[in-house]
Parts: C-alpha cells; structure tokens; sequence
C-alpha cells in the first residue's frame, strides 16, 4: 500500500462552519451502539424499532469518514494493517461461530457484525484508483479487480479441490475478505463506497450519486423482489424493510467541513468490537435469566 502526501491536520486556529470528521463519527458511534442494543436485545422486546431506524445513518457515515481517513491518511500501509487487525479476527471468529458452532448463544444467535472486512476491501481498490489516475495501469488495475473477481477464484478453486473449501472459506472471511461472505455490508456497500471514492472534490456531485445509488440499491431492488409476494405492502419499506433510511445520512456528510477534527483514532477502531463482544455477552447473559 502505497504512502500518501496529505495536507496538513486539520486543527487549525480557524474554525469553519459545518461537521469534522470526528464530530461525524461521533455521530454515527452513537448510531452504532443504538442499532446494536436493538440488535442484541430485540428478543426481550423491551427495545423500540426506532433506535435501528435511526441508526440506518451508521454505516454510511463510517463509510464518508473511511474514505475521507484513507485520503488523507500519511500512511496507507498502517491505515489498511489496522483494519486488517480488527477485521479479520472478527472474521474469523464468525466464520467459526457460522460452521463450528462456536460461542453461539444458546437460542443460536451469534453476531454478523463485520464492517471493517468492507474496509479492507475498499482499501485495496482505493489504492488501486489512485495507482490508474497515476497510470501505474498494471498495478491499479490488479488492484481494482482482484478484490471483486476473488469471490469467484475462491469458489472455483473450492470446486476443483474440494479439499481447501474450508480453508479457503476461512481465508475469505478473514485475512482475504470476498464481497459475497461479508455479512455485515457486502457488494452495494463496496460499491457505494468506491462511488465516494472516484467522485470525492465534486461534493454535490458525489453525494447526490451515492444517494441515488443507496436508494435504488437499498429501495428499489428490494421493493422490486418483495412486491409480488403475499401480503406485502409498500408501507412496510417505511417499517420493516428499512435499511434504504440510510439515504439520510446525505444530509450529515454534506454538512462535513473537510476538518480532522479531534481524532480520537484508538476510541474509533477499539470501541467496534470491544462493545459488539461486551453487549453480546449482556445478551447471552440476558437470555439465560429470561430462561431460567
């Protein structure tokens, strides 16, 4: 990965009008942790929808600042090496609670949380952007196209020698995420985010694309799917099918002022998994008292 030259850190002695990018994801930590109560606790029923429905602004707001973070990052390598430590062993450890069975709860839930593997990849085909706009061609296109081919390498190569399905599965759930076992984001997102990548120094431009590309991944393919069935009816896309809200969170990235704000680098990559694991465990015990 490649060094990047950045301007200078944004704590300057003047202020201007708008969001940084700390106050941004503060906003979408707190988002974060409402969606993950309701997730973890939904089934004691004592937690209200709408603490999801809000935090549908989460996930893109991480995905504004993580573009914005690997822009102006002074050290890409130690930028996706702490992704990579923080993705991947979640990876892992829900690859074995997927097909071990390991950790799970005794209801059979256990955690999907995985964002930072979106991440990984996006830093990759990031790199690779810049490498093209570079004319490295070889090397930005390998970069760009690796990560979204290796899916389908994986599952030939899993095909043919049986033998490394497991392994292989783990790799890319892991170490070498594939867009399609993320289950915590997946291929709209990546794209969404390559989006906000290729179009950032055009504001309007870039977010009124990924508005648009958010609401027809998220509204309109799934309305498209659900409409036939029965006893569906559109208001549910306003109550049950409701990931599309996220589209909202356009209205807080315009605000963004371009500032790093006060950083707070180890609360934002620390406080994922260490609340994802915490309230998993309140759960856990949760549900053993409620059925005792």
């Amino acid at each position: 990965m490649a060094h990047a030259t950045t301007r200078p850190a944004s704590r300057g002695l003047t202020a201007r009008p708008g969001l940084d990018g700390t106050t941004l994801k503060l906003i979408a930590l707190g988002l974060m942790l409402l969606d993950h109560i309701h997730y973890f606790f939904e089934f004691t029923g004592a937690v209200p929808e709408w603490f999801s429905m809000l935090a549908r602004l989460s996930a893109p707001l991480f995905l504004f600042c993580t573009v914005e973070g690997f822009a102006h990052t002074h050290d890409r390598r130690r930028y996706f090496l702490r992704m990579t430590a923080i993705g991947a062993p979640m990876g892992a450890l829900t690859f074995f609670m997927m097909y071990g069975g390991f950790l799970r709860r005794p209801d059979g839930f256990y955690p999907l949380n995985g964002i930072f593997l979106n991440f990984m990849v996006l830093c990759v085909i990031w790199q690779g952007i810049d490498w093209l706009r570079a004319r490295r061609l070889l090397a930005g296109s390998l970069a760009v196209l690796l990560p979204l081919a290796w899916p389908f390498l994986a599952s030939l190569l899993s095909i043919r020698f049986p033998v490394l399905a497991t392994p292989l599965g783990l790799l890319a759930s892991s170490l070498l995420p594939a867009w399609n076992l993320i289950t915590d984001g997946g291929l709209f997102y990546i794209l969404g985010g390559v989006l906000l990548y290729l179009l950032r120094g055009r504001r309007a431009l870039q977010l009124g694309v990924w508005a648009a590309w958010t609401f027809v991944t998220s509204f309109g393919l799934p309305y498209l799917t659900l409409r036939g069935s029965e006893g569906f009816a559109l208001s549910q896309m306003f109550t049950t099918y409701y990931e599309w809200f996220g589209v909202f969170a356009v209205v807080l990235m315009a605000l963004y002022n371009g500032r790093r704000g006060a950083g707070y680098k180890r609360l934002f990559y620390w406080f994922y998994p260490t609340h994802i694991y915490l309230l998993y465990a309140a759960s856990w015990a949760v549900w053993v008292w409620l059925n005792r």
